[in-house]
């Protein structure tokens, strides 16, 4: 019969071997869509109406004989296009590098350790470790196998598992379908069971790659952001087409000039024009992804971070998210008897207590991944070493899964020299009384037991052993004769980060909610010690069964402690948590938890110990395990959509003087105040200002004490837009002031142009350090760093003294040369444009102080 051969008898390839191999065989991947090169993204680029714009008036000025101002044009194009392209390739090389995190991962041995690679680093010859829900990363032959299964569905459209027996040593590679095979093969899913495999082949020569599929890629969604950014940008294109029309019209009849009057409108259609909000909302999501990986979390689905900020209640694992998932057992329980085994070296197990963790190993895998497991084993090598209580020349011949139903798993195996069947089981201390069948003196006896263990916040485990005649195998394990052997406690601590994160939770308006199979009393005492309040009540598996779903609508609002849970529940907890509207985050490792993953708004899967339909369901991957990432995710996504709210504001308030300033010239029977050239200057400082400067700003300081967003409110709010009309609309005010009177007194046109064009520039620098907080003044914002904000100011303020003070550029611009005076009266009245904004952020902090 089948069997798994110890993984420390195998020492898989070398370093040396792997990069041998690689070099010869290349990545395990297949061929993909090619990235865009340079020219294609440029084309792409270039056929934006921004650049369409630019080249009718590079061609209106050549018409016009102006060749120094069409030069300068073509000029602006390809400074802005390399730009566009430099952003363009930041955010490619940001979601290159989530793609790579978000391949399949692999559990290999290499140099006799396992270790987790991702798919794409498996090379020819690789030992894989495969376990139930794991995705095969490549074509291997199964070498030694535990009742393993694979839906192989993807390759051979049959959906119904197929059973895999271990290797004979000398059948050759066959394709996929049909029962009792000894390979698996690239894409197909671990259903059951566990096993060892040797890759034989990679990349183009698996399977898959031979008949032609390919991996799926993630889907391009439009979000909720993305929709509405969408609505804005046309909007104010119809808007800006009605007046650039009305322009070209007025200018025409008014001036009879209807050439210039095209120059006039094209003008306003650039200054007007938003094209700066989908490339930031494109690169704030993607670079937000970006900074997520760096903090151990990857975003599978980039949409969620901007649900993220908007997160109430987050549903957690306790094992290996508020622990540290490195379980030891810490106490054994038999006929009454208690052993504290960190008292007492491990190598003196009294005999009384061999029995019960020789059954503990053999109700365990023999190579196990489950940490429970592993403790069981660890404590068995430490202590039985030398003894008639290991046997690892018995044979596995049937395993009893853990369910639902029953909270307990068995074994049967067979020595090799007995007849009959040896059980081994071990569970939930309930279930494995309850197969005993034990009377209800004793079965109390244990529950007072199981009580006061877990009270020291122990998982505890029933474990029973049990004979079966040489007779065929029966289905179920209530069929079985099982002897009770005793309890054993099994210690978790909780990692040190939690109670800090869990606290900044409650800072932050967010609720945690607890969800674990073990027993309650452990559950609650696990949930104190994490921080997690109020623990007065615990709703258990077989409670939640009887209740019906207004009732747990009703019980989930003031209940954070779930136990007993099986991964089925989960996904009825987060649907009652979602119906009482709260926005939920979930946590999940197992195959069964995926449905419950793709239910929640954010879907979070384990990157350690997760399986891959976990992880292929959920939005984000906790590549540490750790409960304090997801915290930090939480912060990083309030803090992405704080500053994209911030950058959008900003965007509307420099529109806005722009505009004013392409049109009431024009209306007003003036000269034209900007032209294609100043708008393209000015778009130099917009462009990174809202892409780089905004992006790279730290969180607020109380971006965590403050209560989630409401996540169906909109991006461009009343608010939103009412503040970047005003804050446009006062420095339009100022700038047009100065353009006026500069008219109206005793300068020219070209002394009025060069002085209202430097206000400006300094408005907007003004509207960029005002936009950084809308809670501190620019003063306190200037002790926060942020290096791109400096080069921003800087190249601004030397390319605009190079415009007033070189006299081919100022002839292009149509500047005069400004005084030292004129100078300073621009910076007080740029300035000023931002004034009443610092007043009210000063009296609001004065009067919240």
């Amino acid at each position: 019969m089948e069997s798994v051969s110890p993984v420390d008898a195998l020492t898989g390839l070398s370093d040396a071997e792997v990069a041998l191999r690689r070099r010869q065989h290349g990545y395990n991947e297949l061929p993909s869509s090619e990235g865009r090169s340079v020219l294609a993204t440029a084309w792409d680029v270039v056929r934006e109406p921004m650049f369409l714009l630019l080249l009718a008036c590079g061609t209106i000025y050549l018409i016009l004989g102006d060749v120094q101002e069409a030069a300068m044009l073509l000029g602006f194009v390809f400074v802005v296009l390399g730009i566009t392209l430099y952003q363009e390739r930041k955010t490619e090389r940001a979601l290159e590098a989530l793609r790579d995190l978000s391949s399949p991962r692999a559990l290999v041995i290499r140099g006799g350790k396992r270790i987790r690679i991702a798919g794409r680093e498996v090379v020819p010859d690789d030992l894989l470790i495969l376990a139930e829900g794991d995705r095969v990363p490549a074509d291997a032959v199964v070498l030694s196998c535990n009742s393993l299964s694979t839906d192989e569905s993807l390759l051979t459209g049959e959906s119904v598992p197929v059973r895999k027996v271990a290797w004979d040593g000398e059948r050759e590679m066959t394709r996929p379908g049909g029962e009792d095979l000894p390979f698996v093969f690239s894409g197909t899913l671990i259903v059951q069971g566990q096993g060892i495999a040797q890759v034989r082949t990679t990349g183009i020569h698996t399977e898959m790659g031979s008949i032609g599929k390919a991996l799926q890629t993630l889907p391009t969604e439009k979000t909720r952001l993305q929709q509405e950014v969408g609505v804005l940008v046309r909007r104010v294109a119809i808007l800006g087409l009605g007046l650039c029309l009305i322009v070209v019209v007025l200018y025409g009849v008014t001036r009879g000039n209807w050439l210039q009057g095209f120059l006039a409108g094209i003008t306003l259609a650039m200054a007007m024009l938003p094209e700066e909000f989908p490339v930031v909302l494109t690169i704030f999501l993607a670079l937000g992804a970006w900074r997520l990986s760096k903090m151990n979390v990857l975003a599978r689905r980039v949409p969620v971070i901007e649900t993220l900020g908007s997160a109430t209640v987050l549903c957690v694992d306790k094992t290996g998210t508020l622990t540290e998932n490195r379980m030891s057992i810490r106490k054994l329980a038999v006929e009454g008897t208690v052993l504290d085994i960190e008292q007492r070296p491990a190598r003196k197990l009294p005999e009384e207590f061999h029995e019960i963790v020789e059954f503990g190993i053999l109700a365990s895998q023999r190579d196990p991944f489950d940490p429970m497991e592993r403790a069981f084993h660890d404590l068995g090598n430490a202590s039985l070493a030398q003894t008639e209580h290991l046997h690892a020349d018995w044979t596995l011949e049937r395993g009893y899964a853990l369910s639902p139903s029953l909270l307990a798993m068995s074994h049967a195996w067979k020595s090799p020299t007995g007849r009959d069947f040896v059980l081994a089981t071990k569970g939930a201390p309930e279930a494995v009384a309850d197969l005993c069948h034990l009377n209800t003196e004793r079965t109390q006896a244990i529950d007072e037991q199981v009580k006061a263990m877990a009270l020291e916040g122990l998982r505890v485990l029933g474990v029973a052993r049990g004979v079966f005649g040489p007779l065929a195998l029966p289905g179920q394990q209530h069929d079985f004769n099982f002897e009770f052997l005793g309890l054993v406690g099994l210690a978790d601590p909780v990692r040190p980060t939690v109670p800090a994160a869990v606290q900044e939770c409650y800072t932050a308006g967010i609720r945690v909610v607890m969800i674990t199979g073990d027993h309650p009393t452990t559950a609650g005492c696990i949930a104190r010690q994490a921080g997690i309040r109020p623990v007065d009540e615990i709703i258990t598996g077989p409670e939640l069964d009887q209740l019906d779903e207004a009732a747990l609508q009703r019980r989930i609002g003031t209940v954070n402690v779930f136990a007993r849970m099986v991964p089925e529940q989960k996904l009825r907890l987060v649907n009652a948590l979602k119906a009482n509207g709260e926005v939920v985050a979930m946590t999940g490792d197992g195959v069964n938890d995926a449905p419950a993953l793709k239910a929640a708004h954010i879907g979070i899967a384990m990157g350690g110990r997760g399986t891959d339909v976990a992880r292929e369901a959920a939005s984000l991957v906790l590549l540490d395990d750790d409960f304090a990432s997801i915290v930090q995710s939480v912060r990083m996504g309030r803090r992405i959509f704080d500053h994209l709210q911030k950058a959008m504001t900003y965007i509307v308030a420099v529109h806005v003087p722009i505009a004013g300033m392409s049109l009431v010239p024009v209306l007003l029977g003036g000269p034209l105040a900007l032209l294609p050239v100043h708008i393209l200057f000015l778009e130099l400082i917009i462009d990174p200002a809202c892409s780089i400067v905004f992006e790279a700003e730290p969180e607020e300081s109380d971006v965590m004490s403050r209560p989630p967003r409401d996540s169906t409110a909109p991006l461009f709010g009343g608010r939103i837009l009412g503040l970047g009309l005003l804050q446009g609309a006062s420095a339009l005010l100022i700038v047009l002031a100065v353009y006026l009177s500069a008219l109206n007194g005793w300068l020219n046109a070209s002394d009025a142009i060069a002085l209202s064009f430097t206000t400006l520039v300094i408005a907007n620098l003004g509207l960029i350090f005002a936009n950084r907080s809308w809670t501190r003044t620019i003063w306190s914002t200037l002790r926060t760093p942020n290096a791109a904000l400096w080069w921003i100011i800087g190249g601004t303020l030397a390319f605009l003294g190079l415009a007033l003070y070189v006299p081919f550029l100022g002839d292009l611009f149509h500047f005069s040369t400004l005084h030292v005076d004129d100078l300073a009266f621009c910076l007080a009245a740029g300035t000023a444009s931002v004034l009443w904004f610092e007043t009210l952020k000063f009296f609001k902090q004065t009067w919240w102080a």
